[in-house]
């Protein structure tokens, strides 16, 4: 944002030279880029912070100046010379989209001469890099770099039946703007137009059918609201910036319009003549009240470390015209219009600390850091992820949010809705996640198109659960798995992991219907479910493109991980005997799970029995139809003494009988 020094000095006289001005605008916030010295001028260039709307304007900045210094602010005053005519009789104002548009004034001013600008006009135009065109168009820009309000100027005898229209373009509306640029609308960008059709686009530049020319008699006067969000998705849109939308988007002070508007007016008489109807057509919609903090001025002394003076706080306050009124220990402010980022007690703490001055916060000669221990929060973490680093999984950070076609692929259909953000803010991917398994998948995918084969990833965060209307939502922390492998081998990682942080724990994974997943399990930790896994189904594949694998997945319950902790892992020491291993092959019916053979096993099992290992299944030649052949491997130990075969062997005869009477097994013997 430029300021001319001549210009700023007709609203403050700060006595200050521009060196001493930039200085003082950085102490406020407003760092300075620069200064140019022109022919009896200074130009001062300024940082303008995306929330500090109200300071794109010489009004604005002398407002800052004047809370800084306590010189006193001189605003313009606004006199009209009105015509015996009513605004209303000669101009109608239709909003179609009052979100968008909230409120919206016009004015006729009739009889205007166009031409050249006084130089006075011209001169401080450019000092701040705007050209001249002509008086009028230079009477609106000056009114927008004076007030920060962008006002726009239309030939009033080109705008059909003297009637605006607010609305949103249809698709294939086309126009011609000010600058020659052809702009394809579409029904997502808010315009201003006639019965006819579009005659500007909305916050962002006029048309050229109806721009002031040579032959303009009449003026139809816009000062007008446009939601910043809008302003700004469409003037992307176009790839056509301007002034006015750089303010719109970061937001004009919409209880000032009127008076800009009278202002705008005034300016536009003096340097073209003519004469003002009488009165104003102002369309405003759901006017609300003004915002009012509480300021406790115990927490402001306790924030900033040092006392400032009562006398001082309330001295500030009302130099930025925030009315304070002091209530015990407790000052209530009511936030100015134009100050837009103002709605928090630390909003008005930061207000206080920059016009008293950062400097007067005192510096300790040594600054002492006091490092404080992980909580057991941070310890499980940093367990489960260095476990998971040691069976080669690669921990991710994903964004929570996710797109609607991904996130109904792991959702029940009559699940509650997701929570959403608008379109306008993350585009089509605007849902936050419910669960860590599709952002997972999708960087699964970016590492197999990168030729990362064997890609095992997992990912700790959050997800959200939606609680009803105007209710924040539950958030729940999950840890979740993918990677391009057998389910056996993701089975055996969550089972490690588990019993990684509790030995003495039986995991289960029950056969469950998984929306996500073609074969899906339920895990239980003893009796509580602590989470599910799954092979993907063909929907999941189709939708990542897995063409040559098919991946699984698993997500568990932080919490409830959390709640299995048992303390520190006793070690064994390695057994002093050996071990004998056998091997099975069984035939038994498709309908028969792992599970239901695992159970047989553990029943007839001996406390020599150490461990049972699932090997694999084998479907085709040789196996009748409707069964299957599984390869289980059993190991025994005795811890006393070295096992001979001939005990094993009864322990193996015991162990497959029971097979064959609770699921029908045979052993396969070719």
């Amino acid at each position: 944002m430029k300021i001319s020094l001549n210009w700023l000095n007709g609203y403050i006289e700060t006595g200050l030279s521009a060196e001493q001005i930039a200085e003082l605008l950085s102490d406020l916030g407003l760092p300075c880029e620069g200064i140019e010295h022109l022919d009896g001028d200074a130009v001062i260039d300024i940082e303008v912070t995306s929330n500090r709307g109200d300071c794109l304007s010489h009004i604005g900045i002398a407002r800052e100046l004047a809370a800084a210094t306590g010189k006193k602010l001189k605003l313009p005053t606004v006199e009209l010379a009105e015509l015996d005519k009513d605004t209303a009789q000669l101009a109608s104002v239709e909003i179609a989209e009052p979100d968008l548009c909230p409120r919206y004034t016009a004015r006729v001013i009739q009889g205007v001469k166009v031409g050249p600008s006084p130089d006075w006009m011209v001169k401080l135009l450019e000092a701040v890099g705007l050209r001249s065109v002509n008086n009028v168009v230079d009477a609106t820009n000056y009114a927008m770099m004076e007030t920060g309000q962008p006002p726009h100027a239309f030939d009033y005898d080109k705008i059909t039946d003297a009637k605006i229209i607010v609305r949103k373009a249809k698709d294939g509306e086309r126009l011609v703007s000010i600058d020659g640029t052809k702009c394809d609308l579409n029904s997502r960008m808010l315009i201003i137009a006639d019965p006819k059709g579009p005659v500007a686009i909305a916050g962002v530049m006029g048309g050229l059918e109806t721009e002031v020319s040579e032959t303009t008699k009449n003026i139809l006067l816009e000062d007008a609201y446009f939601e910043p969000i809008s302003v700004r998705t469409t003037a992307r849109r176009l790839a056509l910036p301007s002034e006015s939308s750089f303010r719109f988007e970061r937001i004009v002070d919409i209880e000032s319009i009127d008076w800009a508007s009278k202002r705008t007016a005034q300016l536009i008489t003096q340097v073209a003549g003519g004469k003002v109807a009488k009165g104003v057509v102002d369309i405003y919609h759901k006017k609300s009240e003004p915002k009012r903090v509480a300021l406790r001025l115990n927490r402001l002394k306790a924030l900033l470390g040092i006392e400032i003076p009562q006398d001082e706080v309330l001295r500030i306050l009302s130099a930025l015209s925030f009315q304070p009124k002091l209530e015990t220990d407790t000052v209530v402010c009511a936030v100015p219009s134009w100050r837009s980022d103002i709605y928090r007690e630390i909003d008005l703490i930061e207000e206080i600390i920059r016009v008293h001055g950062y400097d007067k916060i005192p510096i300790e000669p040594r600054i002492q850091i006091v490092v404080t221990p992980p909580d057991e929060r941070q310890k499980l973490i940093q367990s489960l992820t260095t476990f998971l680093n040691g069976c080669g999984f690669f921990e991710t950070v994903n964004v929570s949010f996710i797109n609607n076609s991904i996130a109904s692929l792991f959702v029940d259909s009559g699940s509650v809705e997701h929570l959403s953000v608008k379109d306008e803010t993350r585009k089509g991917a605007n849902l936050l996640r419910r669960t860590l398994l599709p952002s997972l998948f999708n960087a699964l995918k970016t590492n197999l198109n990168a030729g990362n084969i064997a890609c095992r990833l997992c990912e700790i965060a959050d997800v959200y659960f939606p609680e009803g209307k105007n209710v924040l939502p539950t958030e729940k922390t999950k840890l979740a798995l993918v990677c391009d492998c057998e389910f056996r081998e993701l089975k055996g990682v969550v089972e490690s992991l588990v019993r990684s942080i509790s030995t003495n724990i039986q995991i289960v994974f029950k056969p469950a219907n998984i929306t996500w997943a073609q074969s899906g399990a339920e895990i239980f930790a003893d009796d509580a479910k602590i989470g599910i896994a799954g092979v993907v189904s063909d929907a999941v594949k189709q939708k990542y493109d897995f063409k040559q694998i098919s991946p699984c997945g698993a997500e568990l319950d932080f919490q409830a991980l959390a709640a299995l902790q048992t303390g520190p892992v006793k070690v064994k020491p390695i057994p002093r005997f050996p071990a004998i291993q056998r091997d099975l092959s069984l035939i038994v019916d498709e309908s028969v799970t792992w599970a239901d053979i695992d159970s047989a096993v553990n029943k007839k099992a001996p406390d020599k029995l150490e461990d049972v290992k699932f090997v694999g299944i084998y479907r085709g030649r040789g196996i009748p139809t409707g069964k299957k052949s599984v390869t289980l491997s059993l190991t025994f130990r005795d811890t006393d003494g070295t096992l001979t075969h001939d005990t094993v062997d009864a322990f193996e005869n015991n162990i497959v009988a029971g097979l064959s009477s609770s699921v029908g097994a045979e052993l396969r013997t070719a």
